[in-house]
């Protein structure tokens, strides 16, 4: 199944030899100050990102709430931002979806088919027949919410099974491997709980695992890529975007950019060649 998400993942990173994920969170009123704060400066800055970055990533994350945010703008702004995505690298819908039949289906038919994303994120809170339509393609990848990183993960995810007495969160992830026939599930854990990460990198030693957090949330990439690294070095999908995307609001962006990702995936880089070893 050498078209299946999982595998073309896989091969990215290979080939590009980075786990880092670039995650597209524009907003306006960040942008550089040589730059209008409107739809013109916001397609201008992610051109510029990309074109400083592409050599350095596996991976492109778009927002879909900051697009959208830019009202009738948002659509051609997606279109025109995957445009300028080269191909071979992936493209992941930070969408989190989550709705049953064909509501699902029209989602997934608007990610992958009208919008043309690669991948998308998933929530699995109403069940099997929910996720279902999201892996329906192989070729189309499905990152599951598991342990998300914002502090109030704690609230549901923390919470145990009466019979097994383990988190949901735990729940959530042997639950993916039934869903990943079609080689193309991933899970969503947080930077900012290493535990849980290395944890999840047990119970689903191959799938995908897209890492958010890093950076203002607190989570650090070189850990985060040493704990969700497969066995073979691949398959942790770090997600960076503020400390990327705003490394610098002067004349200097594109290049401060470009060195904070040449510095992010290095020292990735290293950790995760090492993280058979190191993992806990």
């Amino acid at each position: 199944m050498s078209d299946a998400f999982n595998e073309r993942l896989r091969a990215a990173q290979r080939r590009t030899g980075s786990l880092l994920c670039v995650g597209l969170d524009v907003d306006p009123t960040r942008l550089p100050h040589e730059l209008s704060q409107d739809h013109h400066g916001f397609r201008h800055f992610v051109r510029g990102i990309v074109d400083a970055t592409a050599d350095l990533v596996s991976a492109y994350k778009p927002n879909l709430a900051f697009y959208e945010a830019m009202g009738e703008h948002s659509y051609g702004l997606l279109r025109d931002t995957l445009d300028a995505i080269p191909a071979g690298l992936i493209t992941i819908a930070d969408a989190k979806r989550g709705d049953i039949g064909t509501t699902a289906e029209r989602y997934a038919s608007a990610i992958f088919e009208t919008l043309g994303f690669d991948a998308m994120t998933v929530n699995p809170y109403q069940g099997s027949d929910s996720v279902e339509p999201y892996v329906r393609d192989p070729e189309h990848g499905a990152f599951v919410l598991c342990k998300t990183s914002n502090p109030g993960s704690d609230d549901f995810q923390n919470l145990r099974s009466a019979e097994e007495q383990r988190p949901l969160w735990e729940l959530v992830a042997q639950r993916a491997l039934t869903w990943n026939a079609g080689n193309n599930v991933g899970l969503v854990v947080g930077a900012t709980f290493p535990e849980q990460l290395a944890r999840v990198r047990t119970l689903a030693p191959e799938l995908p695992i897209l890492i958010p957090g890093v950076g203002t949330q607190g989570g650090d990439a070189a850990e985060s890529a040493r704990l969700g690294a497969a066995a073979d070095g691949t398959m942790a999908v770090v997600n960076v975007s503020r400390q990327v995307l705003y490394a610098s609001a002067g004349a200097d962006w594109r290049d401060a950019a470009r060195s904070e990702a040449t510095a992010l995936r290095d020292a990735m880089r290293a950790a995760a060649g090492a993280s058979p070893a190191g993992r806990p």
